[in-house]
């Protein structure tokens, strides 16, 4: 497996988007799914990271934005379901945990959702604590929201 930043309009990472909205529409009401679209996560302070397998095919994402106070927040974290169990996630978030403190970004923060126990489970194994919704969360049922504190590099 590799992992690398790459530009999120690209007809295999479209396609994950296309399978992680329809995921996260069969849990939750549309008003309560925050997901970025292509053109956000083609943002100048997003950056995406890309799960590929041996093969190059691509089998997992997720994006940082950088919030330029020393915040960001992970967007956008999927794994096909024939990838999941294989570490793909976990992989991941230690890269975009090592982008993120190369970004001067100290306090790393992300919004999921009840239903999703595995999710839950891997940030919190990933030393991920459970605080109150933030931004645009507060006051949503369907959100859980997590952070976890970064080394000063």
């Amino acid at each position: 497996m590799t992992i690398a930043i790459e530009a999120p309009r690209q007809r295999e990472l479209l396609e994950l988007l296309r399978l992680s909205d329809e995921y996260a529409l069969s849990l939750y009401p549309a008003e309560s799914c925050y997901l970025l679209d292509v053109g956000e996560l083609e943002g100048p302070d997003v950056t995406v990271f890309v799960s590929r397998a041996v093969s190059g095919m691509a089998n997992g994402m997720a994006a940082l934005v950088n919030r330029r106070d020393g915040s960001g927040e992970l967007k956008r974290m999927f794994v096909l379901d024939s990838a999941r169990g294989r570490g793909v996630a976990r992989a991941l978030l230690a890269v975009i945990e090592e982008c993120a403190g190369a970004q001067g970004i100290h306090t790393l923060q992300l919004e999921t959702g009840p239903k999703q126990l595995d999710a839950v489970a891997l940030y919190k194994s990933a030393g991920f604590r459970s605080i109150p919704n933030f931004g645009p969360y507060v006051g949503d049922q369907f959100s859980v929201c997590m952070e976890k504190r970064l080394p000063e590099s």
